[in-house]
């Protein structure tokens, strides 16, 4: 895969360069706009209908997934969007069951007391043909969260539209500049752009792409009438971080590389995960489809107080959840309690800074654990 669709993009969003004027544009902050007579003919008239600052961060997204985009408070909120926008009771959603965990819950919850039946498949299983007769839409999120296994969307995308399914892809580990799911067939590509595509730790937005237009009307009337809407100034942050993504998502995935290697070599840790490594399971797929294999890597740890010891010995790595950020951090994942992973799972997103130091800091907080003794 190329990046062509980054290599055109770059001046999307922007106004046209004008003598004496900013690159780019300030923020519209703004509730009510001047709006007299007919309001169809007006394009701003309300500020939870729509808001320039939006138009340019859709347009230049549009750019990078393929297709149109609507913007979101976070990504929960676009993923609440393509259920309530595809799904009415009856329907069933095939899913993986290990996705995101708030997803899950959405599906498990709300949408399955309307009458949404709900059918789970391991996202790296061979289960998908027995749950996808008679969905209506197949839900995927590649690389999973935090398992990091990975599926060939092009391949379910075929199985699913030869079934009448609808398919939408949680693109947030990823991210559009990884991989473009509406390329790959995906009816949506979802994400929470909290995370590696904004990358900075300082807002939470999310974003869904459509590759049929008619579903951008239903999206955006879901918006409307939901109010399911981002701030105009956490919009204006992420469009101004969309600069930086390529730089952000290139150094990144070459830390996390050099860190999960690293890992391997070490005697605490088991069950290294990382797409990019050659003998990692999801590694053949992921090379077909991802330009980067991202910032996330995973290890285990023998329990869970070997894995706090590790947390509380690191001086670079931060102790936080999420993920996709400039700065690394790292959780005990199991904490949550809503995955099927062992008690010294740790989650590891990879910064930018010196990958040296965050080795050296990573061996010393592992010498940390090697200290606790056998096990």
């Amino acid at each position: 895969m190329n990046n062509a669709n980054w290599n055109k993009s770059n001046s999307r969003g922007l106004a046209p360069a004008a003598q004496g004027e900013p690159f780019s544009a300030g923020v519209a902050f703004a509730g009510p706009y001047h709006a007299s007579g007919d309001p169809s003919t007006i394009a701003y008239t309300y500020g939870r209908f729509s808001n320039p600052t939006w138009t340019r961060f859709e347009q230049a997204l549009s750019e990078l997934e393929g297709g149109p985009v609507v913007s979101f408070g976070s990504g929960m909120a676009a993923v609440a969007a393509v259920f309530g926008t595809t799904l009415r009771p009856g329907d069933v959603l095939a899913m993986p069951s290990d996705s995101y965990y708030t997803a899950r819950l959405l599906a498990d919850g709300f949408f399955a007391q309307i009458g949404i039946k709900v059918r789970k498949a391991r996202t790296a299983g061979d289960d998908w043909s027995q749950i996808l007769d008679g969905a209506r839409l197949l839900w995927l999120e590649t690389p999973a969260n935090p398992s990091l296994d990975v599926c060939d969307i092009a391949a379910l995308a075929d199985a699913a539209h030869k079934r009448g399914a609808l398919i939408a892809v949680d693109n947030t580990t990823a991210t559009v500049l990884s991989q473009t799911p509406l390329e790959l067939g995906a009816d949506f590509s979802v994400a929470s752009d909290t995370k590696g595509l904004t990358g900075h730790s300082d807002l939470v937005i999310g974003h869904v792409a459509v590759r049929d237009s008619a579903w951008l009307e239903k999206l955006l009337t879901w918006r409307t009438q939901i109010g399911a809407v981002p701030g105009p100034m956490e919009v204006w942050l992420a469009h101004r971080s969309l600069a930086t993504l390529q730089v952000r998502l290139e150094r990144q995935s070459r830390n996390a590389h050099n860190i999960a290697e690293y890992l391997t070599t070490r005697s605490e840790v088991s069950g290294v995960r990382y797409p990019g490594l050659t003998a990692d399971p999801s590694h053949k797929i992921a090379s077909q489809q991802m330009r980067y294999f991202g910032s996330v890597v995973s290890f285990v740890l023998h329990d869970r107080a070997r894995a706090e010891q590790f947390l509380k010995s690191c001086k670079l790595v931060f102790e936080a959840t999420s993920f996709g950020g400039v700065h690394t951090t790292a959780e005990r994942r199991a904490r949550w309690g809503s995955d099927e992973i062992p008690e010294g799972f740790i989650r590891l997103s990879v910064g930018c800074e010196d990958s040296l130091d965050l080795i050296d800091d990573i061996a010393q907080a592992l010498d940390a654990v090697s200290g606790l003794g056998e096990w």
